[in-house]
C-alpha cells in the first residue's frame, strides 16, 4: 500500500473545480463569499470502503447520507456551473480519503489489510467551515493549500 493522507489533508469534496485559470478561480472564490449563511454541519463517518472495485484506488471513510451536506453540494455545483465549469460527471459520494494505493495493489490485499486494522467505530464531528483548496503538484492528491475558508455561522452567538 501507499502511504495514508496527512491529516492536514483530510476533506470532503464537495465540488472537484480541476485546473482553472485565475479569472475562474476568483469568480468562484466571489460566489463563495456570497453563498447563503448555514449552521455548521454534523457529519458522520459510518463505513470503510474502497474506490475501484477489483483495481482499488483509495480506501475512505464513508460519509453518511445528511441533507445539509447534500445541499451544500447542490449549491456549489451551482456556483461551479455559473462559472462556466461543466457540470460534475460523477454521483456525488461524500467521504474522507484516508489512503490512496499503489498500482500493483489488487483487491485480496486491501480486504485483508482492512480485516486487520479492526471494526471501524462509526465517528461524528461538526463541520464548522468550507475551504477552498488548491493542489501542489504531486502524485494522487495533496498537498493541499486552504487559500481561503468559509465559516458556517448561522444558529452562532
Amino acid at each position: 500500500m501507499r502511504a495514508g493522507v496527512d491529516d492536514g489533508d483530510l476533506h470532503i469534496t464537495l465540488r472537484f473545480l480541476g485546473d482553472v485559470d485565475i479569472a475562474t478561480a476568483n469568480e468562484v472564490h466571489a460566489m463563495l463569499e456570497e453563498a447563503r449563511p448555514r449552521a455548521p454541519i454534523e457529519i458522520v463517518l459510518d463505513a470503510l470502503a474502497t474506490f475501484g472495485g477489483d483495481k482499488p484506488r483509495a480506501v475512505y471513510a464513508a460519509v453518511a447520507a445528511s441533507a445539509e451536506l447534500d445541499d451544500l453540494h447542490a449549491e456549489h455545483e451551482r456556483i461551479a456551473r455559473h462559472a462556466r465549469l461543466e457540470p460534475e460527471p460523477r454521483k456525488f459520494t461524500p467521504h474522507v480519503t484516508l489512503a490512496r494505493l499503489g498500482r500493483g495493489i489488487g483487491a485480496e490485499s486491501v480486504a485483508h489489510y482492512m480485516s486487520q486494522t479492526g471494526i471501524f467505530s462509526r465517528f461524528g464531528f461538526t463541520a464548522m467551515r468550507v475551504a477552498l483548496f488548491s493542489a501542489r503538484a504531486s502524485r494522487g492528491g495533496g498537498p493541499y493549500v486552504v487559500e481561503a475558508a468559509f465559516p458556517f455561522v448561522l444558529g452562532e452567538d
